[in-house]
């Protein structure tokens, strides 16, 4: 097979290989573990030869890595979004987390691979991926922090805390989160925003 070469998808249309190789890893690494999952099930999963794999990913690991890459990038473009918009600041904040949880249920596969296999990455790339993901957490504590001073946040409880409580809370969602379950992505991401929102109001 020409590395280049995709299968066609349902509608027609060729997927490429990269997105064929990272479709079978998240899929193969959330089920059975990174550790447990070889190179040969991988390109057989994802319908490719070692040869086309090797001309994108060097190894397993650039799988991973590419895969952390991805829910990072994704969840830092949507809160920076919500940071710059216009408007209240609780209800950006409110619409930040419960945005969190929606795409943390959305990309569930990633996430349980996110805090499951931290340790697989190499050193240089576990200290990238920590460096994004302190980002992250600063920009949201920011807006926590604006709402402090606009007087709309209690202001007895440190915003590191607030923010670190509540992703530790999203973090576990691989955890217990079933698809198919009685709450979409988008209503449990308003559960989740509402208890948030609950706790920093001012007494």
């Amino acid at each position: 097979m020409d590395a280049g070469t995709g299968a066609p998808a349902a509608d027609g249309e060729r997927v490429p290989v990269p997105g064929r190789l990272l479709a079978a890893a998240t899929r193969l690494f959330a089920e059975q573990g990174f550790e447990r999952t070889s190179v040969q099930e991988l390109v057989d999963a994802a319908g490719v030869t070692k040869g086309a794999m090797y001309h994108y990913f060097s190894s397993k690991d650039d799988l991973l890595y590419a895969i952390y890459q991805r829910l990072l990038s994704l969840q830092m473009h949507r809160l920076t979004e919500f940071a710059a918009a216009p408007g209240p600041i609780a209800d950006r904040v409110r619409a930040a987390a419960a945005d969190l949880v929606h795409t943390t249920v959305d990309n569930l596969d990633d996430a349980v691979i996110f805090f499951r296999s931290m340790h697989m990455l190499s050193a240089d790339r576990r200290s990238a991926v920590r460096k994004e993901r302190r980002q992250y957490h600063e920009l949201f504590r920011g807006m926590i922090e604006q709402g402090r001073r606009e007087g709309v946040f209690r202001s007895d409880i440190p915003a590191d805390i607030v923010a670190t409580q509540y992703f530790g809370a999203v973090h576990h969602l691989g955890r217990w989160y079933r698809r198919g379950g009685e709450l979409s992505g988008a209503a449990l991401g308003e559960h989740f925003a509402g208890l948030l929102m609950a706790g920093l109001r001012p007494a």
